[in-house]
């Protein structure tokens, strides 16, 4: 087990689970073939639980996390229909909760910062159900409601991809965020109605328009779950400086993406560049940000991610690259969990 417990803020495990049929939920337990987490990899590397994404692709779309998008033009995908998204996030939902039960008390989904605590404490996998671009989710809110009450605490109101709420960011470099229309009617409800819930809303894939829509109406901190700095790469789907100050002045958090074409400075998909620059915006987020606003968001199972932490197992390579980097124990434990714990306990009821 590795020194220090890691939870991270996302990954898109429940996505390959979807798109392989021959997967059974007690393969996450014994091991998967390929891909970035199962159970013994966590162990190993010391991931103690994560943002488990319910992420919609588009009918008849395999996503390859190894072949990754051509970003020289935007790229957004179309809008998807709500009857084949809820469908789709009802089975991984569903997958979720059978991996819990399959684990017979390995594994928990959690509804509360205390009972993430304590499996961080007691060795249990922790899981937070996420709901990343909301297409799943009518306009009159209903499904939130069934949703919420199932476990879901943490919403991306957009992928890159518009929906009835909002209009998510098309992925492009170089690009600002500043890239098409804020927050629908019916996407300023669903914010308020997050805010009552205490559902975390991620503001992730927002474009800039909607991130600023959400920063005026929401009244929980502002967080993104996986987003870099654009300074230092400037992709569209990575947080300006202006962004970065109003996620520090609410308080919120940013979970470092660990997807190369958000960490190279070129926005190349190369993933054999080592790990200079995971710590360069790690450098960057601490200090614009502060100790305790910043966080792990690595994308696993949904992005290339740096050959030299490759799947959940080298996660100790990253510590060990930011302890080189003068970072000491209690700053990386703050990094590894207890930011998250931090914001989940000002944003969940």
């Amino acid at each position: 087990m590795a020194e220090f417990a890691i939870f991270d803020g996302h990954n898109d495990t429940l996505l390959r689970f979807y798109q392989n049929e021959d997967s059974r939920c007690g393969d996450f337990l014994s091991g998967l073939e390929g891909g970035h987490i199962d159970l013994p990899r966590a162990r190993q590397g010391g991931l103690a639980g994560g943002f488990f994404a319910v992420w919609v692709p588009n009918r008849d779309d395999r996503i390859d996390p190894s072949s990754m998008p051509d970003t020289s033009k935007p790229y957004a995908p179309p809008a998807v229909d709500h009857d084949y998204a809820l469908a789709v996030a009802q089975r991984m939902t569903a997958d979720l909760f059978r991996i819990e039960a399959a684990a017979k008390g390995q594994v928990k989904v959690v509804r509360s910062a205390n009972e993430l605590q304590t499996c961080i404490e007691k060795g249990v996998f922790a899981a937070i159900l996420h709901i990343e671009g909301a297409e799943a989710i009518d306009e009159d809110l209903n499904a939130l409601e069934v949703f919420y009450q199932a476990g879901l605490r943490s919403l991306g109101i957009v992928w890159s991809r518009p929906t009835i709420f909002a209009h998510g960011v098309p992925i492009a470099f170089p690009s600002s965020p500043d890239i098409g229309a804020g927050l629908t009617e019916a996407g300023a409800r669903l914010v308020k109605r997050c805010n009552q819930l205490g559902v975390l809303i991620d503001l992730s894939h927002m474009n800039e328009a909607g991130f600023w829509d959400v920063a005026e109406l929401s009244d929980a901190p502002l967080v993104a779950t996986h987003s870099n700095a654009h300074a230092l790469c400037p992709i569209s789907r990575n947080l300006t400086d202006r962004q970065l100050d109003a996620i520090k002045e609410s308080d919120g958090m940013v979970g470092l993406n660990f997807a190369t074409g958000f960490l190279n400075e070129d926005g190349a998909w190369d993933s054999d560049r080592g790990l200079d620059a995971m710590v360069r915006h790690f450098d960057y987020l601490v200090e614009r940000l502060g100790e305790t606003r910043v966080g792990f968001g690595s994308d696993f199972d949904g992005a290339r991610v740096p050959d030299a932490v490759g799947d959940a197992s080298m996660l100790p390579r990253l510590t060990a690259a930011l302890q080189a980097a003068g970072y000491d124990d209690a700053l990386l434990r703050k990094l590894a969990h207890q930011n998250w714990l931090r914001v989940l306990r000002k944003t969940w009821k």
